[in-house]
Parts: structure tokens; C-alpha cells; sequence
């Protein structure tokens, strides 16, 4: 199918959907030009600067056993500054004239809120939210960028924690019931910047009994064929010219 004849099959998808839902993955950071984490250039960069692995670095065993180095890891690595693209301001406007439902995220940049959004599911959390682990002060982004090495309490002197899911912890069960509810209810599916074989949304996928399945992504895979309209593109060069 040529382009012009995709983005016309998309229009049409949308137009009938009554119940659309996005699932943004890695690569609506990736075309805000910060790489994933765990990507191997990245990866090895971190472990040639920390001696340890991103997959070590970012674990709650980590946070709490080696503090200080964490959040020299963190301010450095994870606390970019990254800004939305044209596909969370296009996911916006879908939003406010009816059209999308719900943003479920797999970022921590809130990317989707500061284009706009208002019915976004965080699964990872986000950077802006912070909390002391003894009293559950909170605390900003800005709060942990300005503290000198571990950032602690003013109240009670307790350790300040990102309110962000580390590698290997369990998600927050009410975002896990959230996401599964929204896509039980979905009659459209967006994959922006995922796949099919996702590794934070192929579960959740399994539970999509609508009837599109829109994979929108730069990267093949070998589930691909299963969705129903194949776009090999960022976001940000499609979503936009949907004219909402």
C-alpha cells in the first residue's frame, strides 16, 4: 500500500473508531532525540563512566544500597531535558475533538501532559514526582536537580525517592488495572514508536479484543504483519498530518 493510500486508511480508521487508545513506547523519546536506556551505545557509555550496567544503575537494589552514585547516574542520565514532539501536540488535538480516549505512556517525561493531554496513564511513573520514603513529603524535579548529591527531607531528614518504576520492580497496580480496562474497552489500538513483541506492552495487547490494530514505528519486527495497518515512520512524520 502506497503512503498516501496508508495515511487515508488511518483517516478512516480514526474517523470510525468510537473508542481509540495510544500505547507510546521507546520510540516517542527516541524522536526526541534522547536514546533508550538500555540501547547499546548508550548502554556502554553509562558502563564505561559507572562501571556498571544501566540494568544495575537503575534498580531499587541500587537506589538504596549505593545512593549517592545512583543519583549521580540519575541527574546525569535520566533527568534529560526532553521535549514533546509534533506527536504528543497531534495526540492532543485527537484528544480534544473526541477522537482518542486515552494515552497509555512508557515514558517518565510526561511527555504527553506537557503537549496537552489529559487522560494519560504513566506506567513508568515520572521524573516530576518525588516523595520522602519516611514522612511522603513531595517533592519536584527541579527539588532534585538542586540538592547536593542525595537529595533529603527538609521536614524529617528522610531519603527523597523518584516516583519512577526502577528495572525489575512490579508497576503500580492501579495503573496496571487502568491500562488493562482502557484497552478491554478500545476498538482501535495505536502502536506509536512500539511493536507487537514490546516488551513493556505485549501483555497488555493480548487483552485488545477491538477491531484495528494501527502499528506506527520505525522499526520491524517479526509480529508486525499481525497489525492491521503497517506504517514504517516516527510519529511525528505521520500523526501530524491527520489534520486534528
Amino acid at each position: 500500500m502506497q503512503e498516501l493510500n496508508k495515511l487515508d486508511t488511518l483517516r478512516e480508521i480514526i474517523d470510525k473508531g468510537q473508542y481509540i487508545v495510544a500505547l507510546c513506547g521507546s520510540g516517542m523519546i527516541e524522536e526526541c532525540g534522547l536514546s533508550p536506556l538500555k540501547e547499546q551505545e548508550r548502554a556502554y557509555r553509562i558502563e564505561e563512566k559507572y562501571g556498571r550496567s544501566p540494568e544495575y544503575l537503575y534498580t531499587d537494589a541500587f537506589f538504596n544500597t549505593r545512593t549517592e552514585t545512583f543519583y549521580d547516574f540519575y541527574r546525569n542520565e535520566i533527568l534529560a531535558d526532553v521535549e514533546p514532539s509534533a506527536s504528543t501536540y497531534a495526540l492532543a488535538a485527537m484528544e480534544r475533538a473526541g477522537k482518542l480516549k486515552c494515552i497509555i505512556s512508557s515514558n517518565v517525561y510526561e511527555l504527553s501532559e506537557r503537549s496537552g493531554c489529559r487522560n494519560v496513564i504513566n506506567l513508568h511513573g515520572s521524573i516530576y514526582h518525588n516523595h520522602c520514603q519516611k514522612c511522603g513529603r513531595q517533592y519536584s524535579v527541579d527539588d532534585i536537580k538542586k540538592a547536593r548529591k542525595v537529595p533529603y527531607c527538609e521536614i524529617c531528614g528522610g531519603v527523597i525517592r523518584p516516583d519512577v518504576s526502577f528495572f525489575g520492580e512490579m508497576l503500580d497496580s492501579d495503573k496496571l488495572s487502568r491500562t488493562l480496562e482502557e484497552i478491554e474497552k478500545s476498538d482501535v489500538l495505536l502502536l506509536l514508536g512500539t511493536s507487537l513483541s514490546s516488551e513493556v506492552f505485549h501483555n497488555y495487547i493480548k487483552c485488545f479484543e477491538g477491531s484495528r490494530i494501527v502499528l506506527i514505528h520505525n522499526e520491524k519486527t517479526l509480529l508486525d504483519e499481525k497489525a492491521d495497518l503497517l506504517i514504517y515512520d516516527e510519529p511525528k512524520n505521520v500523526l501530524p498530518r491527520l489534520g486534528y
